[in-house]
């Protein structure tokens, strides 16, 4: 969903009335309409979209955000908004109108839940998948898609802050500052009003954008929320969170730090001038379970986001 469209959503949202009871529940319900999110196919009352200017590669795609919160979140600069306890993030995964799942992050008193909903065929309503599913997505104009609904325990290993509990990954300032959507889901009430100078985190996908920045945007999207300090993959050494500024920490001549054949026989993270010899664009264009990266989230290749690293790493200088 583009932001012209979540715009005009924030202007006139429908009418309903969120199940707060079931977010708070530690047993998630069976079906995702018991949470009264959606009023038909438009978001409830209180159910405010949103757009995140650098996403997640996920397969290709296409999806609609949502955001429920009882008070608004503090607009602190720093970091992922921290929500209240009774807050939802709901994310609708979808190819044009085909809805396949629907993912709910909930603010409960013991911390951050997250689950899987799987939509049926009708398109009437998504089932709780609390082992996760494998189906077989049509697409058209391309061949279809062995769609992998991750389980409990995989949306945790994403969702992984410092102190290991489940954390939401993309709703941070920098990400939300596009256009006047800050203002105006200040509006909305789910987000404090922002003051001051706001970070902006560009559209990997805007070609007009400086190459090493959009570079940047993506591994951060992409990569960081393992491959950052203090979450599951901080071990190696690489770091590819947005505020990194040590070459070294970026993969820049740095020997991994576990071979295998996730190195292809390669020496360095990344060579400078060199994509073809870099190990992070070899890990990015393989589909070998015990190679590629991200582990989990894609079937395929990202080929547009592959052309931007390789790209961005011809014009490294040495």
């Amino acid at each position: 969903m583009r932001l012209l469209a979540v715009l005009a959503l924030l202007a006139s949202p429908a009418m309903g009335q969120v199940n707060g009871a079931a977010i708070l529940d530690p047993h998630p319900p069976k079906l995702l309409s018991e949470f009264g999110f959606f009023a038909g196919d438009a978001p409830a009352g209180g159910v405010v979209p949103y757009v995140i200017s650098a996403p997640l590669f996920s397969d290709y795609a296409e999806k609609d955000r949502f955001i429920y919160s009882p008070i608004p979140a503090p607009a602190q600069v720093e970091g992922v908004l921290q929500f209240p306890v009774g807050a939802a993030l709901i994310k609708t995964f979808r190819y044009g109108a085909h809805r396949v799942e629907t993912r709910v992050l909930l603010h409960q008193e013991a911390g951050w839940r997250g689950f899987a909903y799987v939509w049926n065929d009708a398109g009437s309503d998504a089932v709780l998948a609390l082992a996760g599913a494998d189906l077989v997505v049509p697409r058209e104009g391309a061949a279809d898609l062995a769609y992998h609904v991750p389980n409990v325990n995989q949306c945790k290993a994403c969702h992984s802050g410092s102190d290991k509990a489940m954390v939401p990954i993309g709703p941070k300032l920098r990400n939300l500052n596009s256009g006047d959507q800050l203002e105006r889901l200040a509006a909305a009430g789910v987000v404090a009003e922002a003051a001051g100078d706001i970070p902006v985190m560009p559209d990997y996908r805007d070609e007009a954008v400086d190459i090493a920045l959009r570079a940047r945007a993506y591994l951060d999207a992409n990569c960081a929320h393992c491959h950052s300090p203090g979450h599951p993959a901080d071990t190696s050494g690489l770091f590819l969170n947005w505020e990194e500024t040590e070459p070294a920490h970026l993969g820049i001549n740095k020997r991994p730090v576990a071979a295998g054949k996730g190195t292809g026989d390669l020496t360095f993270d990344v060579v400078p001038g060199k994509p073809e010899q870099s190990i992070l664009l070899l890990r990015m264009m393989s589909l070998d379970p015990g190679a590629m990266m991200p582990e989990l989230g894609r079937s395929v290749v990202h080929e547009e986001g592959v052309a931007l690293i390789r790209d961005w790493i011809s014009g490294l200088e040495d």
